[in-house]
């Protein structure tokens, strides 16, 4: 039986190692103090050098009774004594039974006759022992360790005020690996801690840490009181962030068993240091630098200027800018985030897009930004979502990725489209070789340590790019979610493109915009256009999460700043004032003839001219591509003046024909061609140029996102040809076979007997295309034609659609009445389904507990996992179903190409029981991950479905192992996965049968 200070905690393991780092030689096992130690150094590092000034005076309220130096030691003992509960013989039996664990069957032996020897009670047999997660034990034994003294069984919450924080603390560290445990769950818990004995060792833990870290335990329980809710979330993002680096066994070799404790808190400290360096882990350290200095040779526009002067000199803001595209928003919200962490010392920056097709692109945006907005050293730039791998910016600056010899392999010029995307530094820095207008000077700064690419860790550096995704996962109990909410609550959060998305995602972004109100970050919301309701939501969801009222001061303009007292301040010239950029919309009727469309635009643009087609069908695009083909002799073109783009096709296509469309109609594009037909998808089209634009029938606001398309750049002004010398879009809808003078804007509902209908009406909303075709149609004149001044009309255009029901008597009223009905009940299940999902941190003026954030894995891991009802979600539509795509060649033969010149990189088991390096590993995986293909959630419902891809034959080499993978031959007929279903053509994508 141990005693207090008898030494057998010393001989406690918390870590072992794997197989492809142990060595018999080697002990294979890790002191349990000695990474607790390595977690609380690491803590305690990441409160001097990461944390910004917001969240350390947070978590000074909560856990220091308003003292920083008592909280700078308290915190990290809690982050330290995370893994308590590994000192129990249920996880100790664990050593060798684990997953890749069988090698250490003899370093468990040794280590168990050493570990009674010195007095640790492990039990005489190990079968029969009650199961339960260290986690939960966690839970369940700190807090009488802490302080709570009350005569209550173990596990069991006592009722004592001045104790509820204690108990708070243990159930948010039983969350460290991604759930908070309930009550239930920790109860249970406390079956298996091991008696009395255990008490005694777990105690010695919890003595000697907090001696070390320099902590009075007698004084715990009355600095620990976590009120406000973000507390809580900082305390756990912190505790994980820690684990999860002082477990890496190359920067945090095992503890000397010969050493003393002070010894291997010593190195713990050396360690933290070393690991928080190499990570690139220190805040922001902002250069005090102009608009001017940020991007040479640019001057702030008078909206970027009024926003500037609106700007709170201190504290944290809500910024919510609306203008229209190419007015300069981006370079905004970088510049207001720069001007936010100089004032706040914020620990960096996130960007969130609506989908991750254009995070690759913002990326170099925010890479340039970077090299004159950081002072000194290097810092993170990390690309955050699902696939970041696809990315070249993220295999360009991690270091392991970028070894020569492999960047100019043969497959990688296959996924740059025959070329490498990501040039040096010298060509970018080169204005004859890359004339984007501004771009800062200096050395390159940005750099990304793989470990950046697991999951939830790139919220964790400096500066981050992705989709909005992660932010509205912030808002949802799922696995990890806090630590997502801690990541984008150190920063500043710039929301970009905020019209794109659905009312369920508004609903929850107006969540996580009061969680980081009360956890101290700042919010940029950036939109073409916002209904009111959205800005007034976004402005009452910011004050509910600073605990202030509102006060309005007044004023008008498409910029609106809120502080952080909800002062709120409106500027900028108002639409009507600001420079006009006129357009002529054109509704025509569309024949459904793709080759007469394709011939009228071809035609018209023989002499010269760019020409954008969207079409909302990925279908539609196709058949509107190969008939241009078809008559391209006939007029004049060449077929590699046409240009096909959309989401069906392999990534590494579809990256190479989006670089190639911005490297000619892109902002400072030195290459423009004299003519150009470009046709796209809405989401394939971003910051291009065009002369002339024809659209399908879209929403309102994603028209105006076309229009802002169209005459973009003013440096082209004078190459236009004379027909398209004004800005021209014609809008292509469909006529009612049954009411002529209407759209034909529902889908076809074969079972209600409308066999006649538009698919576009299950992309969009019938009635929002309904009421943009009415709104465009009343503001038509005599000729037809409807001329739109930008800025000034968008917000009418979009209120007429979003903010107010359009009503009408006969055919119209009628079509109008049945898609509101069905819009309004579609709407409000999204929004129902928004307040269930997500979780406020104030509900009725009462804080959220520790119990509001109770989750399991029935919530899923916020990317995958769940049940129907629970799990957190993003976005409620369905997302496409992705697969590898190879080429099989013979029996056994995979590879990149229809040709079989690529051989695909795989493994087979001799290889893995070598071993396989982790950067051979994501260099495996980027190149499979550029050879996706997106197929459409439809393709899999309904009675024409496909078969799912569970029931596709299993690829036994790695990691094919871990895809769904679709094979073909050398012609592009798919001959496993989908075998007959489906065709591959590299010039126009995934097609179905």
């Amino acid at each position: 039986m141990p005693k207090s200070g008898s030494g057998a905690y010393r001989w406690v393991w918390g870590k072992t190692q794997d197989r492809w780092t142990y060595r018999k030689e080697q002990r294979g096992w890790n002191p349990l103090l000695a990474h607790l130690l390595d977690t609380g150094a690491t803590a305690r590092e990441l409160w001097d050098r990461y944390l910004p000034d917001s969240v350390r005076a947070v978590l000074t309220e909560a856990f220091g009774g308003g003292d920083a130096a008592t909280a700078r030691a308290v915190v990290p003992f809690l982050a330290a004594v995370h893994d308590l509960g590994k000192a129990a013989p249920v996880f100790l039996e664990l050593f060798d039974q684990e997953k890749d664990r069988s090698h250490l069957h003899d370093a468990r032996a040794l280590w168990e006759e050493e570990a009674r020897s010195h007095g640790v009670p492990l039990p005489d047999t190990w079968e029969g022992l009650y199961w339960a997660l260290h986690q939960h034990i966690t839970a369940a034994t700190l807090p009488r360790l802490l302080g709570c003294d009350c005569p209550v069984a173990s596990g069991e919450r006592c009722r004592a005020p001045e104790h509820q924080g204690l108990h708070d603390v243990a159930y948010a560290l039983g969350g460290h690996h991604g759930h908070v445990p309930g009550a239930d769950t920790v109860g249970t818990a406390a079956i298996a801690r091991g008696g009395d004995d255990w008490d005694d060792v777990r105690a010695d833990l919890v003595r000697v840490t907090a001696g070390l870290l320099g902590v009075d335990l007698g004084r715990l329980a009355a600095v620990v009181a976590p009120v406000k809710p973000a507390a809580l979330i900082h305390l756990m993002g912190l505790v994980i962030m820690s684990d999860w680096i002082a477990s890496n066994d190359d920067r945090y070799p095992y503890a000397d068993l010969d050493d003393a404790d002070g010894a291997w808190w010593q190195a713990a400290q050396d360690r933290a240091e070393a690991a928080l360096t190499a990570l690139c882990l220190d805040r922001w350290k902002p250069t005090e630098v102009t608009w001017q200095e940020l991007w040479p040779g640019t001057e702030p526009r008078p909206m970027q200027a009024a926003v500037m002067e609106l700007m709170p000199s201190t504290g944290q803001a809500l910024v919510v800018v609306e203008a229209p595209p190419a007015s300069g928003k981006t370079r905004l919200g970088l510049w207001c985030a720069h001007h936010l962490a100089v004032r706040n010392g914020y620990q960096g920056l996130y960007v969130a897009m609506p989908t991750k097709a254009g995070a690759g692109r913002i990326a170099d945006e925010v890479r340039r930004f970077m090299r004159a907005a950081v002072a000194e050293g290097d810092a993170t730039l990390a690309v955050v979502h699902a696939t970041p791998l696809e990315e070249q910016i993220v295999y360009g600056m991690t270091d392991a990725e970028a070894q020569p010899g492999q960047e100019d392999s043969p497959v990688d010029a296959l996924a740059a489209g025959g070329r490498i995307a990501l040039e040096s530094d010298e060509a970018e820095r080169d204005p004859a070789r890359n004339p984007a207008a501004g771009a800062p000077q200096g050395r390159d700064v940005a750099v990304m340590d793989p470990w950046y690419l697991k999951r939830c860790v790139g919220l964790m550096a400096t500066f981050g790019v992705g989709t909005v995704d992660e932010v509205l996962l912030a808002a949802q109990p799922s696995r990890h979610w806090m630590l997502r909410l801690f990541g984008l609550s150190c920063k500043t959060v710039i929301i970009d493109e905020a019209h794109a998305y659905e009312l369920y995602q508004q609903d929850l972004l107006s969540t996580a915009v009061e969680w980081l109100a009360d956890a101290g970050a700042s919010v940029v919301v950036l939109s073409n256009a916002l209904p009111a309701a959205v800005r007034t939501a976004l402005t009452a969801s910011w004050c509910a999460g600073l605990r202030v009222e509102a006060s309005d001061a007044g004023g008008e303009g498409p910029a609106t700043v809120v502080d952080a007292t909800g002062g709120i301040r409106r500027g900028g010239l108002p639409h009507a004032e600001a420079p006009q950029a006129v357009a002529t919309v054109r509704l025509r009727c569309d024949g459904e003839d793709p080759a007469e469309l394709a011939s009228e635009l071809l035609r018209r643009a023989r002499d010269g001219g760019c020409v954008g087609a969207v079409r909302n069908q990925v279908e539609k695009a196709v058949a509107l591509y190969r008939a241009a083909v078809a008559g391209a002799a006939l007029h004049g073109w060449d077929t590699s003046e046409i240009v096909l783009l959309h989401e069906q096709f392999q990534t590494h296509r579809q990256k190479a024909i989006e670089d190639r469309i911005h490297s000619l109609l892109g902002e400072g594009a030195s290459s423009r061609p004299d003519r150009l037909l470009v046709i796209t998808t809405q989401a394939a089209l971003q910051s291009v140029d065009f002369d002339y634009m024809v659209s399908d029938l879209a929403p309102v606001d994603l028209l105006v996102e076309r229009l802002g398309s169209l005459h973009r750049n003013a440096e082209n002004t004078g190459q236009r040809p004379s027909w398209c010398e004004s800005a021209q879009l014609d809008v292509f809808s469909r006529a009612d076979p049954e009411e002529p003078e209407l759209p034909l804007v529902e889908p076809p509902r074969p079972r209600s007997g409308r066999r006649t209908g538009n698919p576009d009406g299950l992309t969009y909303a019938p009635y929002a295309l309904a009421a943009t075709f009415r709104t465009l149609r009343n503001r038509r004149d005599q000729q037809g034609r409807i001329s739109l001044s930008l800025p000034r009309d968008v917000a009418g255009l979009v209120a007429s659609v979003y903010e107010s029901r359009q009503t009408d008597e006969g055919p119209w009223g009628a079509l109008l009445e049945r898609t509101w009905n069905a819009w309004e009940a579609a709407l409000s299940a999204e929004r129902l389904t928004a307040e269930y999902n997500g979780v406020r941190p104030y509900v009725e003026d009462n804080p959220a507990t520790v119990a509001w954030l109770i989750s399991g894995g029935l919530n899923g891991s916020g990317d995958e996992g769940g049940v129907e009802g629970l799990r957190a979600l993003p976005r409620l539509s369905v997302p496409p179903v992705n697969a590898v795509c190879l080429y099989r060649h013979g029996g056994k033969l995979l590879t990149y190409d229809a040709e079989g010149e690529l051989k695909a990189e795989l493994y087979s088991g001799s290889q893995l029981e070598r071993g396989v390096s982790p950067a051979d590993e994501r260099r495996v995986r980027r190149k499979l991950l550029l050879h996706t293909v997106s197929m459409p959630a439809a393709w899999f419902k309904g009675s024409d479905r496909l078969p799912s891809p569970e029931s596709w034959p299993t690829q036994r080499y790695r990691p094919l192992d871990r895809y769904a993978v679709l094979l073909f031959d050398a012609r592009g007929t798919c001959v496993s996965g989908l075998a007959g279903q489906v065709r591959y053509d590299p010039s126009t994508g995934l097609h179905r049968l």
